[in-house]
């Protein structure tokens, strides 16, 4: 009867089962990869906010007032009150910093508590290490650099468009609007803020990938120095000592050894005597 009929069957162990699972706080662990795909999708949600805020902007018209002879003066009526796109702009102005907030704070834990050897074990004068030095500075800043641009740009729209929210189709000598495309940037400007922060996410995570390499092949050729600089010792040596008409006799070759051996030949001889 085989083993296996005793108990369960064995399953084969592979090395990913024996790899530990990343945490939630890893670079690459599943959290921060949906967490850097949520933001890119509230990035584009943002994008759409702005693309219907500057749809629904607020227009003016101008019209006529008083006597062409008493040189009449022109006044302007708005379009609509601007409750639609003070809606769309304010949620994209707070759903922005959010996914901005969210992104770089979770990378800010991430590699703070990352293994020391992935932030140390770096060679600043290779060719890798300054390649991706300046492609996280380059995400880094062009990442707030279009945060800001496109939070200012809303916060704009939203002073503007709340003017007029109450008695907003009474004529007024004067009416101020949003020029034409301002919500489009501030949506575009958006959606590179997120794309830049998801390239800084993947630059760090690149990194610390190198990293754990370089640690890798480093422990490596120290096992291997290690292992050949102290060759195993050979094993004790057997010596055959033989005496006359006698069979052989094996001793080891040990450190101390006896004062006297005395044969059996030697004996058969002292009896003869």
């Amino acid at each position: 009867m085989s083993c296996s009929s005793f108990g369960p069957e064995r399953m084969a162990v592979t090395h990913a089962d024996l790899e530990p699972s990343r945490r939630s706080t890893e670079l690459g662990s599943k959290t921060g990869v949906l967490l850097m795909v949520l933001t890119i999708l509230w990035g584009l949600f943002c994008f759409i906010l702005c693309l219907i805020a500057e749809a629904t902007r607020s227009e003016v018209t101008w019209v006529g007032a008083g006597n062409k002879g008493n040189g009449g003066k022109s006044e302007c009526v708005y379009s609509g009150s601007g409750k639609t796109p003070l809606f769309c702009a304010a949620a994209a102005f707070v759903g922005l910093a959010i996914a901005t907030v969210v992104q770089h704070t979770y990378m800010l834990i991430a590699v703070t508590k990352s293994p020391p050897s992935a932030l140390v074990n770096w060679d600043s004068g290779s060719a890798i290490a300054k390649s991706l030095s300046w492609q996280a500075g380059f995400f880094f800043v062009t990442t707030w650099i279009c945060f800001s641009v496109g939070e200012i740009l809303l916060l704009i729209g939203l002073s503007v468009e709340s003017g007029h929210l109450k008695n907003w189709n009474r004529q007024r000598p004067s009416c101020l609007i949003i020029r034409e495309g301002l919500f489009s940037a501030a949506g575009v400007f958006s959606l590179a803020t997120v794309f830049f922060a998801a390239g800084l996410y993947l630059t760090a995570l690149r990194a610390q990938t190198v990293s754990q390499e370089l640690e890798n092949v480093r422990r490596e050729v120290l096992e291997a120095s290690a292992l050949y600089a102290s060759p195993p010792r050979s094993p004790p040596l057997h010596h055959m000592a033989t005496v006359a008409r006698e069979s052989p006799i094996s001793r080891e070759n040990h450190s101390e050894q006896p004062l006297f051996v005395f044969p059996q030949a030697f004996s058969k001889h002292s009896n003869l005597v």
